[in-house]
């Protein structure tokens, strides 16, 4: 959790407020990624792409 803390004051000081939407779809694709990896849920999944 610290690391999201310094990297939310890394973006609030630099004001590089474009990098909150890249950093969210990372976390979303590699959540989908875990998803697929081996569960009941990969077949509705791989539907999506």
């Amino acid at each position: 959790m610290s690391f999201i803390m310094e990297l939310w004051g890394f973006m609030r000081a630099r004001k590089k407020f474009w990098l909150l939407p890249i950093m969210i779809m990372l976390v979303t694709l590699g959540g989908l990624i875990v998803l697929t990896k081996g569960s009941a849920v990969a077949p509705f999944i791989y539907t999506l792409f």
